[in-house]
């Protein structure tokens, strides 16, 4: 390696290209990561210093003439031709970004026990039928990891195999230490040492079943097993079938606030951590324990910062293996009426807690709810806690069959990366108290689920580039409320349920409505929609006229193709200006307004006045 000692030498360089040219490995994979970061702010300063410093060195005017060229397309551009699925945040908005374009999870969770090969037969017939781009499917650390250090990436090999024939993304679901506040997905040869590897102590004395966060040997072979399989998705997936890990699974306990155990009890007497004082604007100087500082809610915060930091440091390990996004889901609390932290499993990402999460896990992308609420208040809710400028929503599981489906909808409005409800395959598992509210899934209990799809499918990629941009609003139907009104600027768009013909609303005898309209030009919408009626209103007070209502359709695979267009769709879906038009919209299709039944139909719509 060539002396790199730039003291006395002119002209002097950028640490950045210092890294590049030291570094052992592709320095795309470093342009790729600085521009990330701030392409465009790098662009400037480069441009402002390039005659000076690169005089004469023609590798380095060669990648700023790269990073120009970069530039000059979207915030999201790459410089790898396949670069990593990765988050972006811009004007308070976020976007999924897979092969370099914003990206839409139709999602389908299989039951726990379906990642088994022998069960995968009767997973991807329903992934079919639904028509889901994307299976979050359990990668199981007992299996992965059978004897210590020795890992077995068969299950994981074959399903990344077999999500490919299928044209069908993945999210994997690392069950490690925690599975729904449990350990029950520890290798064996860890549950035979439970003083190695151990439980919470509740405040009676009494061992609890969930993990301990404070126990050092069980956080080191957690990294080191989730390393592992990071390092594996790197070597074996090129194409990225896999597009997003999840870090635990519901991780908090049950049956405790917190850990009670002599190692946390010091703990919990130390100083609080300063970066947690810096977080709610106290002095990071200043000292106090966790009681000192946070009073009645010391425990619950204490053991939110154990889990959160625990958890922080497995993903921040398999982030250095290799950077795909990671989220933590979290096992909710009541968001009207939340009750003490002894009512839900504490230490979770619970919304009063968020907070928390943020600074000790820094290396976690999204905290994501699962959201099981049969309330649609609550639902909503949930969908308002865990969105924001600061907070990219996921829905990772929840309710999906019957009226529930709509909710797609209402989380779309919210400007989601991804929904996915839970359970959706045709093993024989079944239980009627599961939250998923179906006694048998068939064909029948997933067509609401389906339907969504076949909406959203073929505009997946569009839809997911105007909600980031802001351009997009979508709607559920709710119990008692007839009207949605969606403001627009110079036009308001109005969606109703039940309406006649010619009659007022009056309701879907069950709320399973749903609309999406997005702004695609001054006087133009694309608009979808199932059980409604959408209707504009030009806010100068014309009366609104339907100049032309095209209704498009897939596109269709080109002759050198052997897909399908149904798997070209779930595979990336199409540009707009790559939909088919099928037919223009006149007469009793749009006299009254624009009616959305059960067939899957997308309209773009051009608007005048008179």
């Amino acid at each position: 390696m060539a002396d790199m000692n730039m003291e006395n030498k002119s002209p002097s360089f950028h640490p950045f290209f210092i890294n590049l040219v030291a570094a052992d490995v592709n320095p795309l994979h470093l342009i790729q990561d600085q521009v990330r970061a701030d392409s465009r702010h790098l662009l400037r300063f480069w441009r402002s210093r390039r005659d000076k410093m690169f005089r004469g060195n023609l590798f380095l005017v060669t990648l700023v003439v790269l990073l120009s060229g970069l530039c000059a397309g979207p915030a999201w551009a790459q410089v790898d031709s396949n670069p990593l699925p990765h988050l972006v945040t811009e004007n308070g908005r976020h976007a999924l970004i897979v092969d370099c374009a914003p990206f839409l999870m139709l999602g389908a969770q299989c039951h726990n026990s379906s990642a088994w090969p022998a069960m995968l037969p009767k997973v991807w017939p329903a992934i079919e039928y639904l028509h889901a781009n994307t299976l979050e499917i359990p990668v199981y650390w007992e299996q992965f990891e059978p004897e210590p250090g020795k890992f077995d990436t068969s299950i994981v090999d074959t399903i990344i195999k077999q999500a490919r024939e299928h044209n069908v993304r993945l999210v994997l679901l690392w069950f490690g230490t925690w599975k729904n506040g449990s350990s029950h997905y520890l290798p064996l040869w860890m549950k035979s040492q439970p003083d190695k590897y151990p439980r919470v102590i509740g405040k009676t004395g009494r061992r609890v079943d969930t993990p301990s966060p404070h126990a050092p040997a069980t956080l080191a072979a957690d990294v080191h097993a989730f390393s592992a399989l990071m390092r594996h998705l790197k070597a074996v997936d090129k194409q990225h079938t896999v597009i997003m890990v999840q870090v635990e699974n519901e991780p908090g306990s049950w049956n405790s606030v917190r850990d009670y155990s002599p190692e946390a009890q010091k703990l919990f007497m130390a100083p609080v951590p300063p970066e947690l004082l810096q977080a709610i604007g106290t002095n990071a100087s200043a000292t106090g324990n966790w009681p000192e500082v946070f009073g009645a809610n010391a425990d619950e915060y204490f053991h939110a910062w154990s889990v959160a930091h625990f958890i922080g440091q497995v993903a921040a390990a398999g982030k250095v293996a290799y950077p795909l996004p990671m989220y933590v889901n979290a096992s909710l609390r009541d968001p009207l009426t939340p009750g003490s932290a002894n009512t839900y499993e504490s230490g979770g990402a619970t919304d009063n807690v968020l907070w928390i999460w943020k600074v000790a896990a820094p290396a976690i992308d999204i905290l994501a709810p699962d959201i099981y609420e049969g309330n649609d208040v609550k639902y909503r809710k949930v969908l308002e806690l865990y969105s924001g400028p600061d907070k990219a929503l996921f829905v990772p599981e929840t309710r999906g069959t019957g009226a529930s489906a709509r909710m797609c909808f209402a989380a779309l409005g919210h400007g989601t990366i991804g929904w996915s409800p839970f359970g959706l395959d045709y093993t024989k598992y079944a239980n009627t108290n599961q939250p998923l509210g179906a006694p048998r899934l068939n064909e029948e209990s997933l067509a609401p689920i389906a339907l969504n799809y076949k909406i959203l499918g073929p505009i997946m990629r569009e839809v997911a580039r105007l909600n980031f941009e802001g351009k997009l609003q979508a709607v559920a139907e709710e119990k008692g409320e007839l009207t949605q009104t969606l403001d627009f600027g110079n036009w308001q768009a109005v969606v109703t349920y039940g309406a006649a013909r010619n009659g007022s609303p009056k309701g879907n005898s069950e709320p399973i409505g749903r609309a999406m309209i997005a702004k695609i030009g001054e006087n133009e919408f694309l608009v979808t929609g199932a059980f409604c009626r959408v209707d504009f209103k030009a806010v100068s007070g014309g009366q609104r006229d339907f100049l032309r209502v095209e209704e498009l359709g897939p596109a269709l695979p080109s002759k050198t193709s052997s897909s399908s267009a149904g798997d070209s769709v779930r595979a990336g879906g199409s540009r707009l200006e790559d939909l088919r038009f099928l037919r223009i919209w006149n007469g009793d299709e749009t006299d009254w307004g624009l009616d959305f039944s059960s067939a899957p139909e997308i309209l773009r719509v051009s608007l005048g006045t008179y």
